[in-house]
């Protein structure tokens, strides 16, 4: 069967966690319409009977101003080192010659597969251009033209990974759908509904901390804590009389019950921890080895 590793590159906010969605037909990975929104490395295990693929969608890449960020910068050099296939997403509107600059600067080992994205917003002579820009660029193999977000053009991009992967045995069994624990995917909920509801500089503030996770006959009981740097920002997250965190609690709680299929009871907390995207304690705590 065709076995392999593809790991997604590009830039913040090209859509690699959307992409990462539509290929695996879940919604492993949370979005948003803020950058750098994805800051763990993320496996999705796509598997049938002739095929398993093992996708990874990675942190945009960004010159790191934090410890969190170079933790985030780490997470893309190993998919870089174990890739059998790199997928090099583009956003068609984006400046090509910055692109082409990044993925030069990645030095891939790997065949790679150049892959323009929201082309359905793109006329026809700009998407010739791109094609022909990046196409003879020495980093791609072939190229693809898609729309994640309307899933155009994805089951025929799966196709082309599959004639680039080599034979071997699966690493994963059959109905594992990733390699991440139900805690880590519950804490991104949650984080996700805060790149919601927040302005520019809450959600880069600030992470979540699943505390406790406990499956009982009826429901599923979880305490999370929402970490934040200083007490003006938790006084955001709280929202006057504490509206806007049950705002969050409200919204988080209905996908976490569509994700695990069974009610939840969810209960937030708002914790400050001065600095804690540069305090290496609280990294390796909040899950960012």
């Amino acid at each position: 069967m065709k076995v392999g590793f593809v790991n997604i590159f590009g830039k913040p906010n090209a859509g690699k966690s959307t992409l990462l969605n539509a290929l695996m037909g879940e919604k492993l990975a949370i979005v948003s319409p803020k950058v750098q929104t994805t800051r763990h490395r993320i496996k999705g295990i796509l598997t049938e009977k002739d095929y398993q693929v093992v996708f990874s969608d990675t942190p945009g890449i960004i010159e790191p101003k934090y410890k969190l960020h170079e933790k985030m910068m780490q997470a893309v050099k190993n998919s870089l080192e174990d890739a059998d296939l790199a997928l090099l997403l583009v956003d068609i509107g984006d400046n090509w010659e910055e692109n082409d600059q990044l993925f030069s600067s990645l030095r891939l080992k790997s065949p790679a597969i150049i892959v323009l994205n929201k082309t359905d917003a793109a006329d026809k002579t700009r998407l010739e251009q791109a094609k022909d820009f990046f196409g003879s660029k020495p980093y791609c193999l072939k190229l693809a033209t898609i729309s994640a977000l309307k899933k155009t053009n994805v089951p025929q991009l799966l196709s082309m990974i599959l004639e680039l992967l080599p034979e071997g045995q699966p690493f994963f069994d059959n109905d594992d759908l990733t390699d991440l624990p139900t805690k880590f995917f519950v804490g991104e909920m949650i984080r996700e509904k805060i790149f919601l509801f927040y302005g520019d500089e809450i959600p880069y503030h600030a992470t979540v901390l699943v505390q406790e996770f406990q499956e009982k006959t009826t429901l599923t009981k979880i305490r999370a804590d929402i970490v934040v740097q200083r007490e003006t920002q938790k006084g955001i997250i709280l929202g006057e009389g504490g509206e806007m965190i049950k705002k969050l609690g409200t919204e988080a709680r209905k996908d976490i019950e569509a994700f695990l299929d069974r009610k939840v009871f969810l209960e937030l907390f708002v914790k400050v921890r001065p600095k804690w995207r540069d305090n290496e304690i609280f990294l390796k705590e909040y899950g960012y080895n």
